[in-house]
């Protein structure tokens, strides 16, 4: 029996105007950049129904994103809305499409604002390179960040000012004004980050301490010397969340990143196997899932400033 030809195929949008047109809005002002406030002025357009592709940034706010949702391992209270932030090629979930053949077009009254803008926007400037800095752009959608009610008040009046500038007389100052007040608005956008890291930091302890289980874990099964190293996208698939929010977190709790958390583990158990056992560097090496004793050897220097070798001396 041949199989349904699936309608879940994923639209890709090259240009602004193609975004445009697909929702159902004008054409943009500015070719390379729209910002659309549906919070102000209800907008009423189309939902894509099918899984899409946007070859911009994304940075959206919806009011709807509060209350007791789980963020991460954490539930949040905040319930004045949220901030998402798309990458570019990211895939962007499409709404549920009906088993019909037909394209079902969604007509929707959108109470958020979506601002988009090209990589080319952000040429000859230094937020070009900058914004790759701002690790919020690769979160999962469930990671967003929850504003509480100030900080709302300011984030909403940054998408405003954006706003104003864009519908205002281009001129030669145009570009640089709109740039500065984007990249404010990322500033705003990782301070608020760090606080939200901050207030919840009294469930952090469990984090860490089920971070050292799922450690001890792969360690002492067959995975430990057949898996390899274990990997920072190995923990944060455990814990359900993004390999960028996690070592983000993490950073803010501890002062490391999950990778040098990682290696720490590795080296304490190192340590113990290397003053414990009689068992040849190579043979630790495999058990903390090197393929090459080199690179194991390369790392336990670089932790403790002595070989494995050298450490070892110590305790006979």
């Amino acid at each position: 029996m041949a199989s349904k030809k699936s309608n879940h195929s994923v639209k890709r949008f090259h240009t602004l105007s193609e975004v445009m047109d697909a929702s159902g809005f004008p054409p943009p002002k500015h070719p390379l950049i729209v910002l659309l406030n549906g919070v102000d002025k209800p907008l009423k357009g189309r939902a894509p129904n099918k899984s899409h592709v946007l070859n911009y940034y994304k940075i959206a706010f919806k009011p709807d994103a509060g209350g007791e949702l789980m963020y991460g391992q954490t539930k949040f209270d905040f319930k004045e809305g949220g901030l998402f932030f798309v990458a570019p090629q990211q895939i962007l979930s499409s709404i549920e499409a009906s088993d019909k053949e037909e394209t079902v077009e969604q007509e929707i009254l959108s109470p958020q604002i979506t601002l988009l803008i090209d990589p080319d926007f952000l040429l000859q400037y230094p937020l070009a390179k900058k914004i790759h800095q701002y690790h919020f752009f690769s979160y999962a959608a469930n990671e967003a960040l929850h504003l509480s009610a100030k900080e709302k008040k300011t984030i909403l009046s940054l998408f405003r000012d954006i706003e104003d500038e864009l519908d205002s007389r281009i001129d030669d100052m145009s570009h640089n004004v709109i740039i500065s007040q984007i990249e404010l608005l990322l500033n705003y956008a990782q301070r608020f980050y760090n606080r939200q890291f901050l207030t919840r930091k009294q469930n952090y302890p469990s984090l860490t301490d089920r971070i050292d289980e799922l450690l001890e874990d792969y360690f002492n099964s067959e995975r430990g010397p057949s898996g390899g190293v274990p990997t920072v996208n190995y923990l944060a698939d455990q814990l359900h969340m993004s390999a960028s929010y996690l070592s983000d977190l993490l950073r803010n709790f501890t002062g490391q990143n999950t990778q040098q958390i990682i290696h720490d583990k590795m080296i304490y158990r190192a340590k113990n196997m290397l003053s414990t056992t009689t068992l040849s560097i190579a043979e630790i090496a495999f058990e903390l899932g090197f393929e090459q004793p080199q690179s194991f050897s390369r790392l336990f220097k670089l932790k403790t400033s002595q070989s494995p070798q050298q450490y070892r001396t110590q305790f006979n």
